[in-house]
């Protein structure tokens, strides 16, 4: 996946980078799997937490990788 040249106009992301992708896409196919109506008050709370922190560090990913 990350062994290919990027095309012109895409960036090459760093190690960390692709890493911090891999744990947010990680987090959002456990979300997705699990049954929500089945999940304890608590449960659902921390998975909305842990997918809340992920989305603001794609935010801040889209930024450093954009420069904006």
């Amino acid at each position: 996946m990350h062994d290919q040249a990027p095309a012109p106009g895409q960036t090459t992301l760093t190690n960390l980078q692709a890493s911090r992708v891999d744990f947010a896409r990680r987090d959002w196919e456990y979300a997705r799997s699990e049954d929500l109506g089945q999940l304890e008050a608590a449960s659902l709370i921390l998975m909305v937490e842990r997918l809340r922190g992920r989305l603001g560090d794609m935010l801040d990913l889209v930024q450093e990788v954009t420069g904006g």
